[in-house]
């Protein structure tokens, strides 16, 4: 078996790699990279009952990767490109041949993807970060999951200014409940249901239009989303919104928040 670690800052996620099949991806929570990479391995290997003896190869990745030696429990560790690792893990979920490849965690990196190899495009500081921050910068909110549940019950209505706010008629091909700013309509009436669904709505949105400018700028059709946002509820109605308005496709495969260590362990 090959093992795939991706070290991020705060999650490390692993995920075995087995004759073209991926064995129980699982994810630990530690700050310390040495901790959280021993940590998950060891609870990889109790939960599919196997032994040191049973890995082929452990490929590490990810911002907490430099922090390790050469080896982990004993065994060699082979290190690997963050970027690299995001597009090989990308156009393999995604079965696609080539794409733009977007990860979305504390922050977002967007990556091209082809037989022609991986190339980082670029990144912004808007991402998972950005949301915690600034909920609890706004509504004193810390936890990321009771943030995404208070923004379920939230409504645009009293932070958020559409295009029918500033115009009678739509702007171009622009349908008017598209948002014209961000955090543009923000009165006193807006609850903290309302101002976190903005907050997730501005991040998404800025995640969205970026991956959409560098298809365009590539000239790919296919955008392939990873990392955990995948999952929030917001995000979901964001990216088919503009994928609707902007004709391209986002793909969100299954596994996509372990893109990044599929991609290790098959690079």
């Amino acid at each position: 078996m090959n093992i795939g670690i991706d070290i991020g800052g705060s999650t490390t996620k692993i995920v075995g790699f087995i004759d073209g099949r991926i064995i129980d991806p699982l994810s630990v929570e530690a700050s310390d990279p040495i901790a959280s990479a021993s940590g998950a391995l060891g609870k990889f290997l109790t939960v599919n009952k196997l032994s040191l003896s049973d890995i082929k190869s452990i490929k590490i990745t990810g911002v907490g990767a430099s922090f390790l030696g050469n080896a982990l429990l004993g065994l060699q560790l082979t290190k690997v490109e963050e970027f690299k690792a995001l597009g090989y893990g990308g156009l393999f979920l995604s079965k696609l041949k080539k794409a733009v490849v977007v990860s979305m965690g504390t922050g977002t990196a967007f990556v091209k993807a082809s037989p022609d190899g991986i190339f980082h495009l670029g990144g912004t500081g808007v991402g998972g970060g950005t949301i915690l921050g600034l909920s609890k910068a706004m509504v004193h909110l810390s936890n990321f999951e009771t943030i995404i549940e208070t923004a379920r019950s939230g409504k645009p209505d009293y932070v958020d200014l559409s295009i029918s706010d500033i115009s009678r008629i739509e702007i171009g091909n622009l349908p008017g409940h598209l948002t014209a700013s961000n955090f543009g309509k923000m009165n006193d009436q807006a609850t903290k249901n309302d101002v976190t669904l903005g907050i997730l709505t501005m991040v998404f949105q800025v995640i969205g239009m970026l991956a959409i400018f560098a298809a365009r700028a590539e000239n790919y059709q296919d955008i392939v989303l990873t990392g955990k946002l995948v999952h929030v509820f917001r995000a979901e109605k964001t990216f088919s919104e503009l994928a609707e308005l902007y004709k391209l496709q986002f793909h969100v495969p299954m596994h996509a928040e372990y893109c990044t260590a599929i991609g290790a362990a098959i690079s």
